[in-house]
This record gives C-alpha cells, structure tokens and sequence, in this order.
C-alpha cells in the first residue's frame, strides 16, 4: 500500500509540472514517458498549442464579424482538443502505473486478456429543432435575435467540428450536413455532442472591446476567481491528476477580445443509441433566455448514429480448411480457403479468389445463434474436427472442418471464440452491416497568388479543422498578412 500511494502521489506531481508547462506554452521532452505513443500525443498538443496561439492572434487582429466568428471557433476547438489530449496523456500515465503495480503484485490471480475489437463510429444528419415564438416566427416581430453555432464532438481521444450555421428565428431547424467518422472507437464508447453559441450582432472590431466585455473579463480576475483557480490546482476526486477524475481541468484560454462561444446543449451517446436509422436523443440545455447566446431548443436532436466493428468488415481469420460435404461419404473432404468475417466462413476454392473478388464456393453462417464445439477426429490422430452447428427452420445443420495440424486447429478455435466475444460486445451492430457513407471532401480554398508571406504557405498545411483560421484574400490586409508572417517564423 505504502509503495502504490508513493507511486500515486509521484504520478500526481509530474502530471501538475506537466500542467504548468503547458500554461507557459513551453514543454520540456523530460516530462512525458519516453514511448512513441507519448509522443505523439505532445506532438499532437504542441500542434493544437500553436493553433490556439495563432487564433488568438488572428481573433485579435479581425476586422469583419464573420472572420472574428470563425477564428473565435478554431480557438475554442483547439482548446477543447488540447483538453482532451492532456486527459488522454494522464489516463495513459496511470494505466502504466497500474499495469507496474499488477506485475509487481505476488497475489495477483490470473486475469482474461481478451479485448474486443474496436470499429468506426459516424453520426450524420444532425438536426436540432428550434421552438420560436408565435410572434417572433409567424409575425415576424421584435428584435431579430441572430446567433453562430457549431457542434463539437468527441470520443476519447479524436474531436471534430462542424460547419458553423447562422440562426435567427427564420429557421425551425438546425441543420448539419456533415458527416463524422470515429475510426478507433470500443463498444464501450462515449460519443459526445456539444452544441456551443454566440450571438453574432455584437461589435466585435479589432481595438473596440465593448464595455460589457471588459467588465466580465476584469471582474474575472477578482479574489474569489483566484481561490477557485487555486482550488482546482489541488488533485482532488475530480481533478485529472487524481484516480477516477470525473472531469479534466479546463486549460486557461487567453483572453482576446472579440466573440466568446458559450456551450448552449449537450447530450452523451453510446453503444445503445446506435441503429441504423434516424433516433431522437435528449438535450441537456444550459443557460436561459436572459444569455445573450440563447437560443429556444425544443430539447431534442435527431442524427443517425452507425457502427461498424471490424469483426463485420475485416478478415478476423484465413487459412487452409478441409469441409466434409453434408449427405455424401463420410470420407469425402473438400479443401478450400476459409475467411471468417462478418457473420459468414467464406469458403473459395483458391486463395486468389479472394484477391480477384470472385464469388465463395459456399458459405456457412457464423452469428449468435451458432454453436461451435472441437471433437477428436479418431483416437490415434492428434488433429481435431470443428463441428458448426446452424439452426435452419427448425433444423440443426452441422459443417464439419478438419485442418492440418493441432496447432492450425487451435488457431481456428481461438478465432472463433474472439469473434463470438466480439459479437457479443458489439450486440445490435453485429446483425447486419451497417452503411456508412464516407464524408465528401471539403471544397479546395480558391487559387491565390503568393504574397510572400508565411500566411499563404501554412494554407495547404491546415487541418480541416483550422480552416476557420484561413480567411480569403480579398478579406485579408497586409497588417494580418505581416502578423501571421511574424507569428509562423516565430514558431518555426
């Protein structure tokens, strides 16, 4: 005990060292484990770190609402990404720690390794429907209320963003067109949705921060602000650095005048939710309609949220089967190369039929309902029979396989079983293919003659999601131009 919560309090302190690091913007190699999977993580951070500084310049520096819009999103995306990848970052830390206090555990009984697969996860076609008022939408009076809003969403360690959308009370829906793809997702996952909002008719011209801004952001540094910070700071049974946080400590955005986004809804979906067809799913709605950012939800979306395991479309086993054919000699075996995915063992005459696309000799269906079993071939023979037993209208059908050795036998065996475990895991995902369409591609920014700043050049390097950061070259001065140009050759 004495040697796990010395472990646990070392844990705790390198992850607040790594914490203020991040806050100074600086990192130091020696804070993270020397693994490539770390690493790539603090890539990752370091990336989205440059991205948020270089929204908060371009926020600071925008003269037009929507260019201020746009850049005020990339910054509150890069911050929720840099939030995510420092909870990721911690909970890898801890799982190494946990994993060195197993191994080093004398009492520590054996344990099931068995993983199910993961598989992507896509929700398209989120609609959110909005509840005006009579007089606002079918008389059209009072003042035009006019809000930009996007959603975020995240599982684990990937977020994406969409479009941002323009409402006003001439609208009943709000409409998202695009389609998200999670690739590395568990059955286990936590798919969330967050709808954030900014009300679009304020001032927001670079040098004029309105009064009421300047208000919040002064009264924010007060006493009881720092105490909380401070609070916070502490490992607690909610903070990151701590066994079993329940939120992750929320990285300090830099202060910049311009477009704050508040978050208006959110709602969490999972395994349960997925169906392939369109679902309406609860909304928890924050703040009232005394915020500037409000907006009337009817407390609803509706996606379509789709799931596909790799069990359903990859080749989970392959190899060299001998198939006795059902109702002729007992001794008459036909070999073919069997591939179990999805919920069939596609038997092909060749192995190359599989490479060519060329239709299976026969299959024999693997799904939940399937009992498979090894029996000993006969006495003498160290090789054993598979026997597969399908019900089919109320008649039992056993396939019997034999392979060439034991250890090809057991292999077989052990797939099946991972595949029946993954099945089960996966549940409702597992009945048929669910169709996922890829999203489209976004539209190529136009053509731009080069302007000899760094600005033009960081273009094609852009994340989808930075896109907000690009502005077009009609819109751009050559203060901005200069300014990105010194901020990249600073940074690089």
């Amino acid at each position: 005990m004495f040697c796990r919560n010395q472990t646990a309090r070392a844990t705790v302190a390198r992850g607040s060292a790594l914490e203020m690091e991040i806050r100074r913007g600086k990192f130091r190699k020696s804070v993270f484990l020397d693994t490539s999977q770390d690493s790539d993580i603090q890539k990752k951070i370091d990336h989205e770190i440059r991205m948020r500084d270089g929204a908060c310049k371009l926020l600071a520096a925008c003269s037009q609402k929507d260019q201020a819009l746009e850049a005020a999103k990339s910054l509150q995306t890069c911050s929720t990404r840099i939030m995510a990848y420092m909870s990721e970052l911690q909970r890898m830390k801890e799982a190494q720690v946990m994993q060195k206090v197993t191994r080093r555990s004398s009492d520590a009984g054996p344990m099931d390794n068995r993983l199910p697969c993961k598989g992507k996860v896509a929700i398209s076609d989120l609609r959110i429907p909005l509840m005006w008022k009579d007089t606002e939408y079918f008389k059209n009076k009072g003042e035009l209320h006019r809000c930009a809003v996007f959603c975020l969403l995240q599982l684990g360690g990937e977020i994406f963003d969409t479009d941002m959308v323009i409402v006003d009370r001439t609208l009943t829906d709000i409409c998202f067109d695009n389609t998200i793809v999670f690739n590395d997702a568990s059955p286990g996952f936590e798919l969330r949705v967050e709808l954030y909002s900014c009300c679009s008719e304020d001032d927001y011209s670079a040098g004029s921060t309105p009064r009421k801004l300047a208000s919040k952001l002064s009264s924010s540094l007060g006493r009881s602000a720092g105490k909380k910070f401070r609070a916070a700071m502490e490992p607690g049974p909610c903070s990151p650095v701590s066994n079993g946080g329940a939120a992750p400590l929320l990285l300090p955005v830099p202060s910049v005048p311009g477009p704050k986004y508040h978050l208006l809804a959110h709602t969490t979906l999972s395994l349960s939710h997925v169906q392939d067809s369109f679902r309406t799913h609860d909304l928890t709605i924050s703040g009232n309609e005394e915020c500037s950012y409000w907006l009337p939800l009817y407390g609803s979306m509706c996606s379509r949220l789709a799931a596909q395991p790799h069990c359903m479309t990859q080749q989970m086993m392959s190899g060299c089967l001998k198939v006795k054919q059902l109702g002729g000699d007992p001794q008459s075996w036909t070999t073919v190369h069997g591939a179990l995915k999805g919920t069939s063992l596609f038997c092909y005459h060749r192995q190359e039929d599989v490479e060519a696309n060329v239709e299976p000799a026969f299959t024999i269906a693997i799904n939940k309902e399937t009992r498979i079993r090894a029996s000993e071939k006969d006495p003498q023979s160290k090789v054993q029979n598979i026997c597969i037993s399908n019900q089919y209208g109320g008649e039992e059908v056993t396939h019997t396989l034999t392979t060439d050795s034991r250890d090809d036998t057991h292999r077989w065996m052990e797939a099946f079983w991972q595949h029946f475990y993954d099945m089960s895991q996966w549940k409702q995902c597992c009945d048929d293919l669910m169709k996922i369409e890829l999203p489209s591609p976004r539209k190529p920014a136009p053509a731009t003659p080069k302007q000899g700043s760094l600005y033009h050049e960081m273009a094609p390097l852009a994340t989808p999601s930075s896109e907000g950061l690009l502005l077009q070259d009609n819109a751009v001065s050559a203060e901005i131009r200069a300014l990105l140009s010194s901020y990249y050759n600073d940074s690089y």
